[in-house]
């Protein structure tokens, strides 16, 4: 005769209600690891389609992910015939925030040469970006379609194909255009503000308008055509020959031009290190937060639990029953408690998940691992109703 299985049949409507609601806290418990996992994987899913094994930017910066970086879109053209260099090529990154179908849309416009590095990746459905201009490849999760038009800045776009599960760190779905739509987005200035420029040169410049008309003229065009260029990327990406030392390459540009060059596990590091440090931090304070309150709950509940049949111990105290069959019957009903509580959140958490806003990775190691600490929470919550069920005295039972 089990006594935990009897006393959990007597109780059985306060167990199952109690496993229910420890179960709603274990899903929530899931769905943080989860969230962190997909935190993860969303913040190097663009930096992994690249297919880069280095990134040049801007000098002294960790651009483009993490900071700003600019540097001239023709410099692959020239780290394109280093030794050890197979191709390269300019890449844009930026985000934008625009309204469509009368609902705010945020997303993570990629720019980069058609057939190039730097690009999606497969696709879901749909074609390539097959023209320079105005063609666009969007993720499912903006909730845009084949064919559908966008606006972005002065122009539209047409999305020519869908890819799956490409967002930026921050969530935001990726657009992905050809580079020179992406630089007129980011770098080119709208007419006022060419104007505003134009007026604040030639203020400047009455002095030597005065005294060399043309001179002025001149330094005017040459400033505007600087200021207003838009042949700029944020990286340059690289990928390597096979077997070449890419720590030898990026040595070589860093001491020819001059930028700082990133290798791909460097760029990841600070993608998953820095870039989501605070939010990684944040869910597992949270987390840990939430196991603890779990341990204090079930400690509760089985103290609970062991109150209610004092008398009962007492009595199997009192015709001999050793001290081991009151551990193991307050042992097996919060290890019970436990696995009814997990099943519970699994069930749970694997049929909400993919409604997340932000993408839920559950991974069987990630579930053998809660399912060793929830095991963990049930033996440790239970010592506190096993000590007061040992220190029970036998005439308990006679109602002494």
């Amino acid at each position: 005769m089990n006594l935990a299985i009897r006393d959990i049949r007597y109780n059985l409507g306060r167990f199952l209600l109690t496993g229910l609601g420890l179960g709603l806290l274990i899903a929530v418990v899931m769905s943080m690891a989860g969230i962190y996992r997909g935190l993860v994987i969303e913040a190097t899913t663009i930096f992994n389609a690249a297919g880069a094994d280095l990134w040049v930017v801007q000098k002294d910066t960790r651009g483009p992910f993490a900071e700003s970086s600019r540097i001239p879109e023709d410099l692959y053209r020239t780290l394109a015939v280093i030794p050890g260099v197979q191709e390269a090529a300019p890449v844009s990154y930026q985000n934008v925030q625009v309204e469509h179908a009368g609902r705010p849309l945020r997303l993570y416009v990629v720019g980069h040469r058609p057939g190039g590095l730097g690009g999606h990746g497969p696709l879901a459905a749909g074609r390539a970006i097959g023209q320079k201009r105005y063609e666009a490849v969007a993720d499912r999760s903006a909730g845009l379609g084949i064919g559908e038009s966008l606006e972005l800045g002065r122009n539209r776009y047409t999305v020519v194909g869908l890819t799956r599960e490409m967002v930026s760190s921050g969530g935001d779905p990726a657009l992905f255009v050809s580079l020179a739509d992406a630089q007129e987005l980011q770098f080119k200035k709208s007419n006022e503000a060419i104007r505003n420029d134009r007026e604040r040169i030639e203020a400047s410049l009455r002095g030597v308008t005065r005294l060399a008309p043309a001179l002025a003229q001149r330094i005017t065009a040459t400033v505007e055509a600087i200021t207003q260029s838009t042949h700029i990327a944020n990286a340059v990406v690289i990928r390597l020959v096979p077997g070449a030392d890419g720590r030898d390459v990026a040595r070589r540009i860093e001491a020819w031009k001059h930028h700082t060059v990133l290798t791909a596990a460097e760029q990841e590091q600070i993608l998953t290190r820095f870039v989501i440090e605070k939010a990684r931090r944040q869910l597992g304070l949270f987390t840990a937060i939430l196991l603890v309150i779990s341990t204090v709950i079930v400690a509760l509940i089985i103290y609970t639990l062991t109150i209610d049949k004092i008398r009962e111990i007492a009595t199997l105290k009192l015709i001999g029953a050793p001290g081991l069959v009151v551990v193991k019957l307050i042992m097996q009903q919060s290890l019970a408690l436990g696995a009814i509580a997990f099943a519970v959140g699994a069930l749970l958490i694997h049929s909400l998940y993919d409604r997340f806003p932000r993408r839920v990775v559950l991974l069987p190691a990630d579930h053998l691992a809660l399912m060793a600490i929830v095991a963990g929470i049930c033996v440790l919550a239970s010592l506190l109703g096993i000590r007061r069920a040992l220190a029970v005295d036998p005439l308990q039972a006679l109602g002494g």
